[in-house]
Order: C-alpha cells, then sequence, then structure tokens
C-alpha cells in the first residue's frame, strides 16, 4: 500500500521525463491499449510527465475485440493520439504458416502468438514516428511475480513504469489519477484465454499481492503455486545469459 500516492506519481513523471531525456530526447511514447486498468495507468501517467501530445495509443484486436470501446475510451479520455492495428489476419497467416511447417500448435502457443504480433506492432508504429518512438511495457508487480505475461509480447518493451508496484497500488495510483472507476476497477483479463486473470491463475490479486509484500500466504497449496510460479518464470524477467569466454 502507498503511504503518499502524490508524491509517487511525482516522482514516477520525474523518472519518466529523465529516461526520456537519456534514452530519446524528443521521443514519443507508444504503448498497446487493451482497456484494462495497467495500459489506462501507464497512459494517463506518461501524459502527466510527458504532455498527451507525446504518448501514442495503440488498439490491436484480434479480429474482434468484445472490449474494444474501454480501448477507445481511454484514449479518448486522455485525448492522446491513437491507432488501430487489427493483428486478425496477421494472426490467422503465421498459424497457418506454422501448421503448414509441421508445427503443434497447442493452446498456449496459440494464446501466446497474438501478443507477440502486438509487440511487433508497436515497434514498428514507434520506429515510423518521425520523431521517434519508445514502447512502453505495461506490466505491473504481482504479473511480473507470478510470469502472467507473454515472453517478447507484452513483456517486452523499452521501459516500464508499473514493475514495481503490485495490483493493489497500480489501483490507488489510477483513482489518484481520477481516471474512470469502470477503467481502473475493470476485472482483469488477459482478452485471450476468455478468463478472468484471477480464475486462470487460481488465486486473487489480493492474496499474492498480501504474500509478495509479507510473504504470508494462509493457503499453503496457494502458497506453494505462487513459489512455483515464480521460480519457473523468472526467466522471463532475468537479462538474457550469455556465455562469457574465460580467455581471448
Amino acid at each position: 500500500m502507498l503511504t503518499n500516492v502524490e508524491r509517487t506519481v511525482d516522482e514516477i513523471c520525474e523518472w519518466v521525463r529523465d529516461f526520456f531525456d537519456k534514452n530519446g530526447k524528443g521521443c514519443s511514447a507508444v504503448l498497446g491499449i487493451s482497456g484494462g486498468k495497467d495500459s489506462c495507468i501507464t497512459a494517463a501517467l506518461l501524459a502527466r510527465a510527458l504532455g498527451k501530445e507525446r504518448v501514442v495509443g495503440v488498439m490491436m484486436p484480434d479480429g474482434i475485440q468484445p472490449d474494444i470501446s474501454d480501448s477507445q475510451a481511454v484514449v479518448d479520455f486522455l485525448g492522446i493520439r491513437n491507432y488501430t492495428v487489427n493483428i486478425g489476419e496477421a494472426t490467422k497467416a503465421l498459424k497457418k504458416s506454422l501448421e503448414e511447417a509441421g508445427s503443434t500448435i497447442t493452446k498456449d502457443v496459440g494464446i501466446n502468438i497474438p501478443p507477440r504480433i502486438r509487440m511487433t506492432t508497436l515497434y514498428a508504429v514507434a520506429q515510423g514516428l518521425e520523431e521517434g518512438g519508445r514502447v512502453i511495457n505495461t506490466c505491473n508487480k504481482s504479473e511480473d511475480y507470478i510470469g502472467y505475461s507473454t515472453k517478447y509480447g507484452d513483456a517486452a518493451g523499452d521501459m516500464s513504469i508499473l514493475a514495481g508496484f503490485t495490483v493493489e497500488e497500480v489501483l490507488q495510483i489510477g483513482d489518484f489519477l481520477g481516471l474512470p472507476s469502470n477503467l481502473v476497477h475493470k476485472t482483469p483479463s488477459d482478452g485471450l484465454s476468455g478468463m478472468s486473470d484471477e480464475d486462470k491463475v487460481g488465486f486473487t490479486y489480493a492474496v499474492l499481492d498480501k504474500y509478495i509484500a509479507t510473504g504470508e500466504c494462509e493457503d499453503e497449496t496457494i502458497k506453494a503455486k505462487i513459489d512455483r510460479m515464480h521460480v519457473l518464470n523468472l526467466h522471463k524477467l532475468n537479462v538474457m545469459p550469455h556465455f562469457e569466454p574465460s580467455e581471448r
């Protein structure tokens, strides 16, 4: 729980401005807008730090996206530049090519293809901007802790604003910023599996956030599951290992 949300928001904005001064002076921030709390709050923080004219939101439905109106509501509320890129045909084409090559498309493979195509799309949009762009990761600390993201998909980016904050803290920030409650407190889902995040992982974010903050979890089965997910998915957060020769 954040004790001083206003101070935290000010510090975030200062950090964002410093990042762009050092890693892309004058560039715009490019991020995917899913219509969920994380992308909404990240976009709002970027607009506050850089000015809305330097924030570019990209909506990327995979064919038909039932909640695309929420994504549109975010960019309209913030008044940011935005693009809609439907990745449906690209997703179908890649799956078809994989099948024709003899590769097996399991359920998880199918779920993870769209996020990776979306990240490719974000970098294409960023590179195509006249002023240049930097791609912003929108994952939060709770998701990162259990690896609830797609490697080189939504887990990628040039910088991450929310990676140091649990879901509870992200909600605090969203409420402080005065964002629409229906977007900040929208039931989180990956938009791919047809399930809510909490139903999919098997525990609530409240339980996870408490465990991250205190190490306490009353349910030993859930505690073991969180620990297992954390260890198995550390490869998504760690810097890519490389072999260093002992001599040259």
